[in-house]
């Protein structure tokens, strides 16, 4: 499937689901346009991202197990967890250091949900995945050594 049209689905699932949820009033319009960080997907620096993220003072919790495999053979498609143990989590966010763009995913999760997420990131090379949660509005990190044989992002 060519990129362009790639794009053009996932924008156009994107909004239909946010048009749908707003329409049946399980989220406001303003949430909808809100929902994502601009700033911190787009960042192109570690230090930018946490900047846009209001994390650069997340303390270092052993509280978050970030599950990935210690050698990755192809970086197209790794396959990552990330657990919190820490009561009342509101938001996982993964960063992956040595990616084009430091944010892979992130997620905000309701009370009633378990604060664990799956998912599987690019990964241009070797590097440390960076998980960050939010809990009861402070911010905690935990990272891990991922290694890459085979690259994704434009290795």
């Amino acid at each position: 499937m060519d990129s362009r049209r790639r794009d053009v689905l996932k924008a156009g699932g994107g909004l239909g689901l946010w048009s749908v949820l707003a329409a049946a009033g399980i989220v406001a319009p303003a949430q909808a346009q809100d929902a994502r960080n601009v700033a911190a997907f787009e960042a192109t620096t570690l230090d930018d991202a946490l900047r846009a993220l209001d994390a650069g003072n997340a303390a270092e919790s052993g509280a978050i197990r970030i599950v990935a495999p210690d050698v990755a053979e192809d970086g197209r498609a790794v396959a990552i967890s990330v657990v919190s143990d820490i009561p009342r989590t509101e938001q996982i966010v993964i960063l992956i250091e040595e990616n084009p763009w430091k944010v892979a995913a992130s997620f905000r999760l309701s009370a009633a949900m378990a604060p664990s997420i799956q998912t599987r990131v690019k990964m241009a090379r070797s590097t440390r995945v960076h998980a960050l949660v939010k809990a009861d509005g402070r911010l905690f990190a935990a990272r891990r050594e991922v290694t890459v044989t085979v690259g994704g992002c434009g290795t």
